[in-house]
């Protein structure tokens, strides 16, 4: 078997902005995969890697995973500490790959990588601060929250579809109400050094209201998206270690390792990161310095399938678990179920409040969703998922051969 040919796309960003290729073999056998950088503002970046990768494939056996790895690896110039430019391109063209192989095979990927150790996936409902479905189904957007009411309304939506756990950023909306699109382009309420006390007070009311509507059995997750120095970060989790938090994700940036074991010293909350770092290597120092509970690699940044599985097995011998991060469209979503359903690290599935937008079910062949709070893994050949005849309609197109 060889590949023929790679069709990449792109949608534009108020429909979703995935990067997503098509890889093609001379037996008729495509693959489908997803760059994630395309999750916030880089979508052309992704896009113009992906194209300049895909000329690199063509003639190769996508059997040959490894191989392929390797060569977008070491034989590209910069794909050694190349960054997520580099990595998220593999990942999308390492995912078809696999895909490629499992539909030729007749079988799930995840009985590629050694078949089930979790029969089913427990998830959580992700990113609370931007509501649930009761809110996003009636607008079709993600809506800011900002009282702490509010947060104890979402909370009571997700708990009522099944969900035991939930995701919230009790940072991400400032003090003082502004539009969405502004607190977006700041990138959330950034605080440095020192946390007022009108702010800190606030996060803690919105995670108290949380705790409030789910009860002792609830399980919540706190996430920050890095706003934080290690100092306020710290400060923050001292004053949540009353309320059980199950992690504590990107509680400041992660390019330091070295913060994260100044944060554990500060603080009791099991911690988390990996969304912003990428391959075997980026993961090590947090390995070695056992700062972590919990490891978030994302799939579509870090190198694909393959170098997401070596991650999760470094993970288990230093006793890590592993939530895979999972922020982009249904092949993304896809993608990581089948990692998650082989690995024995698991510890629970992200399921993003953007997947109940109408784009994201649009998108993908087949929509898949929890039920009562689990998911159930595709069964279907490959990873389990195609982009849709709409997605492909809707996307800018270009073939490489």
């Amino acid at each position: 078997m060889k590949i023929t040919s790679v069709d990449v796309y792109m949608q534009d960003y108020n429909l979703g902005g995935f990067v997503t290729i098509k890889v093609n073999t001379d037996e008729g056998i495509s693959g489908f995969g997803e760059a994630g950088l395309s999750y916030g503002n880089c979508s052309n970046a992704a896009f113009g890697q992906c194209k300049d990768f895909a000329k690199l494939i063509i003639g190769m056996d996508p059997f040959n995973t490894e191989e392929i790895w390797n060569h977008l690896h070491r034989h590209t110039f910069w794909g050694m500490g190349g960054g997520v430019v580099v990595t998220s391109a593999m990942a999308a063209i390492d995912t078809a790959c696999w895909d490629i192989k499992g539909k030729k095979l007749g079988v799930p990927v995840y009985k590629l990588l050694g078949g089930k150790t979790n029969k089913k996936l427990r998830a959580y409902a992700s990113q609370l601060q931007f509501g649930w479905r009761k809110i996003i189904e009636e607008k079709d957007a993600l809506t800011l929250l900002y009282d702490p009411q509010d947060y104890f309304d979402a909370v009571k939506d997700a708990l009522s579809e099944g969900y035991t756990a939930v995701k919230i950023d009790p940072v991400f909306a400032p003090t003082d109400k502004k539009e969405m699109q502004e607190v977006f382009s700041t990138q959330g309420n950034q605080i440095r050094g020192c946390y007022r006390n009108m702010d800190l007070q606030r996060s803690v009311e919105r995670i108290a209201a949380a705790r409030e509507a789910g009860g002792d059995d609830m399980d919540i997750i706190i996430e920050i998206h890095s706003l934080l120095d290690a100092n306020t970060a710290s400060e923050l989790g001292k004053a949540l270690e009353p309320y059980h938090i199950m992690y504590y994700e990107e509680p400041t940036s992660p390019e330091n390792p070295d913060l994260f074991k100044f944060i554990q010293k500060n603080c009791t909350l099991p911690l988390a990161t990996g969304e912003r770092v990428y391959t075997r290597w980026g993961f090590r120092p947090f390995f070695e310095n056992r700062s972590l509970s919990v490891i978030q690699p994302d799939l579509c940044n870090t190198g694909g399938i393959t170098e997401t599985k070596k991650i999760c097995d470094m993970a288990h011998v230093y006793d890590m678990g592993v939530q895979i991060h999972v922020c982009g469209g249904p092949i993304a979503t896809a993608a990581a179920l089948q990692v998650e359903a082989a690995i024995p690290n698991f510890v629970i599935h992200e399921e993003h409040n953007a997947n109940l937008l109408s784009i994201f079910k649009k998108f993908g062949k087949y929509y898949y969703a929890p039920k009562n709070g689990y998911y159930e893994i595709p069964e279907l050949p490959g990873i389990g998922q195609e982009m849709s005849d709409w997605a492909m309609e809707h996307s800018v197109h270009v073939e490489v051969k």
